[in-house]
């Protein structure tokens, strides 16, 4: 392996706790003074989860992952955050899965920083630090939960704000959390860490730490989806996917989810399985094992969601991937362009 000869400085979650239980000992992450505002995907509304947080000085507000999250949502719900109590919280605590953790980061920058959440839509736009934030995955495959990335739609585009005042401050891995998830909500959300993982560890900007940790996570997530492998590994996968992408980057198969979640409203997740099905001519052999993962769990994409789409809408898609540049720098390098033209990215919309 080559050692690249230009590093970046990357920041790391600094507080870790994992293991079955662990949200029980949530206050050990908290700060020791000030109220705790959750966001807390509505999914959990019925169930434990509320009664085990009610132990802790918090105060939930629900957020409905339902969709993809917008910019309009995180400055909503940061207004109401503001309007709960008379001195704003010391921590935001973000529970669920991707969506609802993005969100938690949103709200936490925007109680500190002025405007909307759109401003800070880019690469270091958040000039001031976060209120103390806290990542608890209750669904496995996303990386939030490692990841300075939080994306969100905002008018005609989906982009990520992308800061280290954006990335938790800690995170509480508990594997209890993924019992009941629904198999194919799963199987996609642990397809988007395996996506990633192939995604930064073939790119150019990949480094030797993005090696290691994409590298691992392969394995957890084949040891899972082929294997006989358990939550406590499908979590452990995601958090060292998130880690993978904080030293590299995503490539062809998010730049093309963008458009598809944009257009017509697919989860991150599907999206990406969507569009990674799509990819051989990228992605060769790993999307060989993607196919027999979905075989062995008996997951089924939707076919032809392209069909039938109107020109405009096309020209959103192909556009939002053009605005992927990041992203298809590591793929497919500097030249990226050259590689792929509006046309090659319309015919492999209409693959899918």
């Amino acid at each position: 392996m080559t050692t690249p000869t230009a590093f970046r400085l990357f920041k790391q979650v600094p507080r870790i706790l994992f293991g079955r239980g662990a949200l029980d000992r949530l206050g050990e992450l908290l700060p020791a003074q000030g109220w705790t505002a959750c966001v807390v995907d509505a999914v959990h509304r019925e169930g434990p989860i509320p009664a085990r947080l009610a132990a802790h000085d918090v105060e939930v507000f629900w957020f409905d992952a339902a969709h993809e999250p917008s910019t309009d949502q995180v400055d909503a719900m940061a207004a109401l955050v503001r309007a709960a109590r008379a001195e704003g919280p010391s921590a935001i605590l973000g529970l669920g899965g991707g969506a609802a953790m993005d969100v938690a980061k949103g709200v936490s920058v925007m109680l500190t920083n002025p405007g909307s959440a759109s401003d800070y839509q880019g690469w270091d736009l958040v000039p001031h630090p976060a209120v103390f934030k806290l990542g608890v995955p209750s669904l496995a495959g996303s990386g939030a939960e490692a990841s300075r990335t939080a994306v969100f739609f905002s008018g005609d585009r989906k982009f990520g704000i992308n800061s280290d005042h954006s990335m938790f401050d800690a995170i509480l891995l508990d594997p209890e959390l993924l019992a009941g998830v629904p198999a194919d909500q799963r199987f996609h959300s642990g397809m988007d860490c395996f996506i990633h993982c192939v995604e930064a560890v073939t790119g150019t900007m990949a480094s030797p730490l993005a090696h290691a940790h994409a590298g691992k996570a392969l394995e957890l997530c084949e040891a899972v989806f082929l294997g006989e492998g358990s939550d406590d590994d499908l979590m452990v996968a995601s958090y060292m996917g998130g880690c993978s992408i904080v030293n590299s980057e995503v490539g062809v198969a998010h730049a093309l989810s963008y458009g598809l979640s944009l257009e017509l409203g697919l989860r991150h997740g599907l999206a990406n399985c969507i569009a990674f099905d799509a990819l051989d001519a990228f992605y060769g052999a790993h999307v060989e094992t993607f196919r027999r993962m979905m075989a062995r769990h008996a997951i089924v994409l939707p076919r032809g969601v392209t069909r039938g789409m109107d020109r405009p809408a096309i020209a959103r898609m192909v556009a939002m991937a053009l605005r992927m540049e990041r992203p298809l720098v590591n793929a497919l390098g500097e030249d990226w362009r050259a590689v792929l033209t509006p046309e090659r990215i319309e015919a492999l919309y209409a693959r899918m």
